[in-house]
């Protein structure tokens, strides 16, 4: 097999990874959660079983609503796969679609969905979710500043915004990842992921108040297939950022150095074992929080800025 379908081949795989494990992060991090408050909860598998008993469901549509609301499922669904394309999720060398785009590209696919996931949940003139749509657009319109300054810093080191660069140079360079810059970043990071994800203390992804919810207040109109894709996107966006998170940022290594089927399954394992820890660190701090007030989450994403721009300043002076 030439070089060109090996790596279209592992480019299907990496999609195929997403797809086949993004469930079960989410089901592993809920079952953790309510572990460690104590309770009884669901099993792992239960994000499968929800999503499988969705396409199942008649889908009912408002009379009300537009193309945009039918089409905003398929983008939340599509874009964290187009995503994958361009980040080391498997492979440590670049596959055939990682110079289509870099982290900022990473960036606006990942705003394109959740802006048609915002159009679709004020198209139906539903006020609940036409209200967490705005909040949403608050919460992204304070993020997007943070991606950038992350995404900066990073790209500064390695003289490049390639994922795959940043990681080849995050991964031959312990001194570079020891620096205090580095560790500030990651946080940033992490605060972003939490307030991207609609997670505590920005948001409670199992919270079903009306009058509180931001992120699930996008969903509220939709049934069946597009519910199930609604879900099944959340699950794969969130795994998409974890995967930037370890694979990138802090743990830059156990990816395959070949293109053999052995070294790609052996990443597999090491990749899930890293979610797995990113997963437990996540669930911790959730449950350790409390939910903040809507006019706090401002301040929340305004920390997790002033860190990152303190980072890329010191990174630039080369004081650290």
């Amino acid at each position: 097999m030439s070089a060109l379908w090996t790596h279209l081949v592992l480019n299907l795989c990496q999609v195929g990874f997403i797809l086949l494990f993004a469930p079960l992060v989410e089901g592993v991090l809920h079952r953790l959660e309510e572990i460690i408050q104590g309770k009884s909860g669901v099993s792992i598998w239960q994000t499968y079983r929800d999503i499988w008993k969705l396409f199942a469901k008649d889908e009912v549509v408002s009379e009300q609503s537009t193309w945009v609301f039918r089409f905003a499922p398929i983008v939340a669904f599509v874009m964290p796969l187009f995503v994958v394309l361009l980040i080391p999720a498997l492979t440590a060398y670049p596959l055939f679609f990682a110079f289509m785009g870099d982290m900022v590209a990473v960036g606006f696919l990942m705003a394109i969905s959740g802006f048609f996931v915002a159009l679709g949940g004020m198209d139906t003139g539903n006020l609940y979710a036409a209200v967490g749509a705005s909040r949403t657009h608050m919460v992204g319109f304070l993020a997007e500043p943070v991606f950038i300054m992350v995404f900066f810093s990073v790209s500064y080191v390695a003289n490049s915004t390639i994922p795959y660069f940043v990681n080849a140079t995050w991964g031959a360079s312990w001194t570079s990842m020891l620096q205090p810059a580095h560790f500030m970043v990651i946080l940033a990071f992490f605060l972003l992921i939490l307030a991207d994800e609609g997670r505590i203390p920005v948001d409670s992804p199992a919270g079903k108040v009306e009058i509180a919810m931001i992120g699930h207040s996008k969903g509220l109109e939709y049934s069946g297939t597009s519910a199930a894709l609604m879900k099944w996107g959340g699950a794969n966006k969130l795994m998409v950022l974890a995967l930037v998170f370890v694979n990138v940022l802090v743990t830059p290594w156990g990816l395959a150095q070949s293109t053999q089927w052995t070294a790609v399954i052996a990443a597999v394992g090491l990749v899930l074992l890293k979610l797995l820890a990113f997963v437990i660190i996540l669930a911790l701090v959730e449950t350790t929080l409390a939910k903040l007030r809507l006019f706090r989450i401002s301040e929340f994403l305004a920390v997790a800025f002033i860190i990152c721009l303190f980072a890329v300043s010191i990174r630039l002076t080369g004081i650290a």
